[in-house]
């Protein structure tokens, strides 16, 4: 394997999952890239979300929205379709994205976090 910017983007995407699932996400990134995505379509993004915490409310759901699409943006199995860390760097700091969904946290899918796009300008 040879290490390049797309490694590490990578490499943030696995670790802020980590953080805002309190666990490593390998079998939700495993179920990202399997056949079983099925399995996405009713996983709740709050019962994903680190469970010995409140849950995000007000204007931290967005965020905690953004955050994770991000990640899951840059955990894509192809490398050429992650984003570049100044990109998602530039979104963090902006937070331009994150009324993306406008739906309550309670009700968002884990495929629906997934499927929002990020196209670098």
């Amino acid at each position: 394997m040879r290490v390049t910017e797309k490694c590490d983007v990578y490499s943030f995407g696995v670790v802020a999952l980590e953080t805002m699932m309190g666990k490593h996400p390998g079998e939700m990134l495993e179920s990202l890239t399997s056949a079983q995505s099925k399995d996405l379509e009713n996983m709740l993004l709050k019962d994903v979300l680190d469970q010995r915490l409140l849950p995000p409310t007000g204007r931290l759901s967005p965020v905690v929205v953004l955050v994770v699409s991000l990640a899951l943006s840059c955990t894509r199995s192809r490398p050429d379709s992650r984003p570049t860390m100044h990109f998602v760097a530039q979104e963090l700091s902006t937070r331009s994205r994150a009324s993306m969904i406008s739906e309550p946290l309670r009700t968002i899918t884990i495929e629906k976090v997934a499927a929002l796009q990020y196209q670098q300008q």
